[in-house]
């Protein structure tokens, strides 16, 4: 894989962002990649989803405050949006005439509140991502709650992943993705989701899709389960040939 170009951008607020950028060609694509919680675009995951990517286009990865080697502490996927607005804003000064936005839950959310809230994007697609707040109907996502919302948790989720979240949580509390997903169009919307996510059932797609407005498309994936660690590398081909169909 070529060695990406580092990049530290900063959000509107002041957050210092850490990324990367793997070249394209100059008016072509660029996948700006949107993590999810607790991951990083240097794992290697994320980093085998933009080599896959890489083969159509420019790609940017980062990583949302409070991960990895950014700044500032995670508010969860609401001031998220400042850092991907910095990423997408980072793909436009390096000439690229097509952005297309990928994210994995927590970032599929985001990317979901980035296109309807600041747009200039020409594509979104969204995995694996929940639909509305406070969802505690499976097991993985009682378990992210209590990491957020309890003081011990946040100490857990800093020692192991080196994630640092916010201790006071929302206020006011950010527009859930299924609010505004109709705001998206006439930008294209994927939404991507497994039947055997562990964190989020279909239902969310469902709603998600539901909500958005043409053009939109939902793909069930059979088997599939969470997010960029089980996505697969025929998921993200097809998820970059449908991107690129556009363009």
């Amino acid at each position: 894989m070529a060695t990406p170009e580092p990049l530290s951008l900063f959000a509107s607020d002041g957050v210092r962002i850490d990324a990367g950028h793997l070249p394209g060609p100059t008016g072509g694509t660029c996948f700006v990649i949107a993590h999810g919680f607790t991951c990083s675009w240097r794992q290697p995951a994320l980093q085998e989803i933009a080599e896959i990517l890489h083969r159509r286009g420019g790609v940017i990865g980062f990583d949302f405050r409070g991960h990895g080697r950014s700044g500032g502490r995670t508010t969860v996927g609401d001031r998220e949006v400042l850092d991907l607005e910095a990423a997408v804003s980072a793909a436009r000064r390096r000439g690229y005439e097509r952005i297309a936005v990928v994210g994995f839950s927590m970032g599929g959310a985001v990317a979901v509140r980035h296109a309807a809230l600041y747009g200039g994007v020409d594509a979104v697609v969204s995995v694996s991502a929940p639909a509305r707040w406070y969802y505690r109907g499976t097991v993985p996502m009682r378990r992210v709650h209590w990491a957020i919302e309890r003081r011990v948790g946040r100490l857990a989720v800093r020692l192991a992943r080196g994630t640092r979240i916010a201790p006071d949580g929302w206020n006011p509390v950010p527009e859930a993705p299924h609010e505004i997903a109709g705001e998206i169009s006439p930008t294209p919307l994927l939404v991507v989701h497994g039947d055997a996510d562990p964190f989020f059932p279909l239902e969310h797609a469902h709603q998600l899709y539901d909500a958005a407005r043409d053009p939109r498309e939902l793909w069930v994936e059979p088997g599939f389960g969470h997010a960029e660690v089980a996505a697969t590398p025929d998921l993200i081909e097809r998820i970059g040939a449908w991107a690129t169909s556009g363009s």
